[in-house]
């Protein structure tokens, strides 16, 4: 059964998460090309939107439409079901889990509005009290392992063009369809590479017991640019957050919702 206002959550939150990754991407590439910017976080998208003219209102927006994307994904985990598609138990358990991460950056955003800082969502600090809990070491180490299977799940979608199954490509013309595939694959090989960094740095935070070492996707664009060959490596990643996000504008007019 088709229900518009829920498909309207739905595609709110598509244009919401789009705008999120390409100011991520466009702060990152600043860094890059040595012209200012700073690496930041989704978090940190959100205090960028509420500094610029008319921010507030865009701010509210974008907020809006974080919960409505967190409302799609959690009724979907908890229905099996949207207004266009039926879905398996893993992705209830992805939706779930993206439900509650959206569901908690709509919350920053609304502390923002309210003249709260909003939380940092300081990995350290986090990676930090779990570490202190009987068994929290193996517990972070695996939570790192987790972050790296999305991240590879990521990849996995881009390599194989598994996100286009999601997309009523059939609607777009030949050359919109081949665009919008090269920016998906794109997008989702970037997404693979920050989720499989941050990953990374939360298991070397269990295996040295030093909360420090975790990054969230701040930290992780910040990595890169201090690497070897980094402000290409990171100008290249970048882009791809970009093309994420424009796949992310594109795809909420045509996801299967």
């Amino acid at each position: 059964m088709r229900s518009p206002p829920v498909e309207w959550l739905a595609r709110a939150g598509l244009v919401a998460r789009g705008l999120i990754y390409a100011i991520i991407g466009v702060l990152a590439i600043e860094v890059a090309a040595g012209v200012g910017g700073r690496t930041t976080n989704p978090q940190g998208a959100l205090h960028t939107i509420a500094r610029e003219p008319l921010g507030k209102t865009l701010l509210a927006a974008v907020t809006a439409g974080l919960g409505g994307f967190a409302i799609w994904r959690v009724g979907r985990a908890v229905t099996g079901r949207g207004p266009e598609t039926a879905v398996g138990w893993k992705e209830r358990v992805s939706d779930l889990v993206a439900g509650c991460g959206y569901g908690a950056l709509c919350a920053t955003g609304v502390a923002i509005l309210i003249g709260s800082r909003g939380s940092s969502g300081s990995p350290d600090a986090a990676t930090g009290g779990v570490l202190g809990w009987p068994g929290g070491q193996l517990l972070v180490g695996l939570t790192g392992l987790v972050v790296i299977g999305v991240g590879l799940a990521q990849g996995y979608l881009g390599v194989t063009r598994r996100f286009l199954e999601e997309s009523k490509t059939d609607e777009m013309s030949e050359d919109g369809r081949r665009a919008f595939t090269a920016i998906g694959v794109f997008g989702h090989l970037a997404r693979m590479v920050v989720f499989a960094l941050i990953g990374w740095f939360v298991i070397k935070a269990a295996i040295e017991f030093d909360p420090d070492k975790a990054v969230a996707l701040d930290g992780a664009l910040a990595k890169v640019a201090h690497a070897p060959y980094g402000p290409a490596l990171l100008g290249l990643v970048a882009a791809g957050l970009i093309g994420f996000g424009a796949f992310s504008l594109v795809e909420s007019r045509y996801r299967r919702v």
